[in-house]
């Protein structure tokens, strides 16, 4: 394994590159945590509202320690996780809007869970210092949301037609964009790559093709290229941005406003 970097030993453009990488790891996984939670109680039972639930927890303490790492830049974290805009949010784009129905659900378990999993080892497989210590404990505890996505992907596309219906238009949905959030093809990601800090975005695609692209072949599901239309290499990501409701959500302002000092 080739020798560990920090911040300081990076160019500004590496710097600039490894902030926006950081930032769309840390939104997403809030908000996926957000969207999770959301189904604690209309998951389809008791059981897997608690899997949710648990999952939620998983995502939100993983987004705190990536939230963390900016110390490495001389920010304050808390500035950053509390007081930005919705239009500066880097997260996966499927998630700017809450799931439809359980389906939705299945497939961010599968699909942008999956792409967040993939990102994050080859993260933590490049040299920066501090991927390198905390991410892994993040992908150990990211086996268990593949599973329940694997599973009930499976039972849906054994299901109904409805059910199949359902799973195959919310894949259709979060794939395109989510893949291109995953591998971005952008002089950022180029960057990182340069600096051995991630792995090529062809890379990541075949890594994630490898872990679920027969598990979606076999739900009908189609793996497509990724959609880069309209792409904002400032958050290295498509068009949009999470609902209002969402960021204050993630923002905690309804809750820092009941805080007694």
């Amino acid at each position: 394994m080739s020798a560990s970097v920090s911040v300081a030993d990076l160019d500004d453009r590496t710097r600039a590159a490894l902030r926006r990488h950081l930032l769309a790891l840390a939104d997403s996984k809030r908000l996926l945590g957000l969207r999770y939670s959301d189904w604690l109680l209309g998951a389809p039972s008791i059981e897997t509202g608690i899997a949710a639930s648990s999952m939620a927890q998983d995502e939100w303490g993983h987004a705190r320690l990536l939230y963390a790492m900016l110390k490495d830049f001389d920010e304050d974290p808390s500035a950053v996780e509390h007081d930005r805009p919705r239009e500066a949010y880097a997260n996966v784009p499927v998630l700017d809007t809450p799931f439809s129905d359980w389906a939705g659900f299945v497939v961010a378990a599968v699909v942008v869970d999956g792409a967040l999993s993939v990102a994050l080892e080859g993260f933590a497989e490049g040299r920066y210092e501090s991927a390198r210590a905390r991410v892994p404990k993040m992908l150990s505890e990211e086996a268990f949301h593949r599973d329940l996505g694997l599973a009930w992907l499976k039972r849906l596309a054994n299901g109904t037609d409805e059910a199949r219906a359902r799973i195959r238009e919310a894949a259709r949905f979060a794939l395109p964009a989510t893949l291109a959030w995953l591998a971005p093809d952008d002089d950022a990601h180029a960057a990182l790559v340069e600096a051995h800090l991630t792995a090529p975005a062809g890379a990541l695609l075949q890594r994630f093709r490898d872990r679920v692209g027969g598990a979606l072949e076999a739900a009908g599901i189609e793996i497509p290229a990724p959609d880069t239309r309209e792409w904002d290499a400032a958050r290295g990501r498509g068009p949009g941005a999470p609902e209002q409701e969402v960021v204050e959500r993630a923002r905690g302002d309804l809750n820092r406003a009941l805080l007694v000092e």
